[in-house]
């Protein structure tokens, strides 16, 4: 049974749906997805068309939003918006530290998870897409790799899509995990340049950070090990479009004297912790590499092989001599698995994931080549999550395609730009611009 209950200016409706784990076996065992529709208080009886949102990732929940924040205050003066929890992610059948043992070991939980790519997640759609909208096609707003789920969407399942909108999400359609990663080193070190251009203060305080790391190997109370190169991962905040600020405002209290003499302050190593545990996304960490997988290779631990190819990337050899520490971004690493407490029962299972080959395709030139449906794209200029010149690249493949690439946001300009981004998708879709 639905329940329905009301935030400022909207409605919420919960929903639940059995879809198969595996969908080559719809007869075999089934999960749950859990999905929060919303729709405008004022417009809760009438017939609108429906917006699918695709959540970046792969392994987070929906947002929980609050009332009409963001994009979805635009979304509401026209759609019924579902709010899906991807596969193994928020209310949905969780894949964590805590269920996976019920699988039996780590072969068969590797085994399992390679049922929550981007393909099963568009077939989930389809599966629930007639209960949802009696059989109408629908519009999808993919953000980052919601982004990879709509391509793939297009390229398996057009027949469900009225529009599709991509945001910071136009994948590589055939580049290896190792590609990715080899694009990705270069833009990452650009925004730790622009990093310290803006906050020049911040280049000794990251050297100090580095230095007090390697020498004293600090575990948090959580059980979390503070190694340097986790310290250096927090670039991920790099490419969102506070991320610059909440790292400054994040070393800017690093340091604490006490009794004993100079240590990691309270309040910094808490807001590390926050900021780098996997406990509230283990999927994330479990099957990111395993998006980029569609061939015979193995993904093999890509982003840490391809890192070796960018010594300046090595914060012990930084520390010798007077180059800046450079901070990483959106990967993750076999040490992954053995700093943070959430995911070190999964290590194994991690490794056999890292070791596997025989992906299936994700997605199809030649039908992304006929596409019918109406596409539009927003591309942000340097994306640090994303390569420009992969995505465009994807962009000219699919057949009427639009783009907009711009360098007014970061990854997150969806969430940051409030209305303004999906009112230009939608306007681009329409050909209204």
């Amino acid at each position: 049974m639905s329940l329905s209950y009301r935030q400022p200016g909207v409605v919420l409706t919960d929903r639940r749906f059995t879809v198969p784990l595996d969908h080559d076996d719809p007869a075999g065992e089934t999960i749950e997805l859990y999905a929060r529709e919303v729709v405008a208080s004022d417009k809760a009886d009438d017939d609108l068309p429906w917006l699918v949102y695709l959540q970046g990732g792969p392994g987070f929940g929906a947002n929980r939003f609050i009332g009409r924040q963001a994009w979805l205050g635009r979304a509401l003066k026209e759609f019924r918006v579902l709010l899906p929890d991807q596969r193994g992610t928020g209310a949905s059948t969780p894949a964590n530290r805590q269920t996976l043992p019920l699988r039996g070991g780590p072969r068969e939980q590797a085994d399992y998870l390679t049922h929550f790519r981007a393909d099963a997640i568009v077939r989930d759609c389809e599966v629930i897409r007639p209960q949802v909208t009696g059989g109408a096609p629908w519009t999808v707003l993919g953000q980052s790799f919601g982004g990879f789920c709509t391509v793939n969407y297009l390229s398996t399942a057009p027949e469900g899509l009225r529009a599709a909108l991509i945001t910071g999400g136009l994948p590589s359609l055939d580049a290896h995990a190792d590609d990715v990663y080899r694009a990705a080193y270069p833009r990452i070190e650009r925004k730790v340049a622009a990093h310290y251009a803006r906050y020049p203060q911040d280049a000794e305080r990251v050297r100090r950070v580095a230095e007090y790391l390697l020498q004293h190997q600090p575990v948090l109370s959580s059980g979390y090990r503070l190694t340097v190169e986790a310290f250096q991962s927090l670039g991920i905040l790099l490419g969102g479009s506070q991320g610059s600020h909440r790292l400054h405002f994040l070393l800017e209290d690093a340091f604490v004297r006490t009794p004993w003499g100079v240590a990691l302050s309270d309040a910094f190593q808490e807001e590390a912790h926050s900021l780098l545990s996997y406990a509230g996304h283990p999927l994330y960490a479990l099957v990111h590499e395993a998006a980029y997988g569609q061939d015979d290779r193995a993904t093999a631990w890509s982003a840490e092989r391809v890192r070796a190819e960018f010594p300046q990337f090595d914060a012990a050899k930084a520390l010798t001599g007077e180059g800046p520490v450079l901070f990483t971004g959106e990967s993750v690493h076999p040490w992954t698995f053995d700093t943070d407490p959430a995911l070190r029962p999964l290590r194994e299972t991690a490794h056999l994931l890292a070791e596997r080959t025989g992906w299936s395709p994700l997605y199809d030139r030649a039908r992304l080549a006929a596409n019918e449906v109406p596409v539009a794209a927003a591309v942000y200029h340097d994306d640090m999550y994303v390569d420009t010149a992969h995505a465009l690249e994807t962009a000219r493949a699919i057949r009427g395609l639009r783009t907009w690439v711009t360098d007014e946001f970061e990854h997150d300009g969806v969430r940051a730009g409030g209305p303004r981004v999906l009112d230009r998708l939608l306007a681009l879709a329409r050909n209204e611009i």
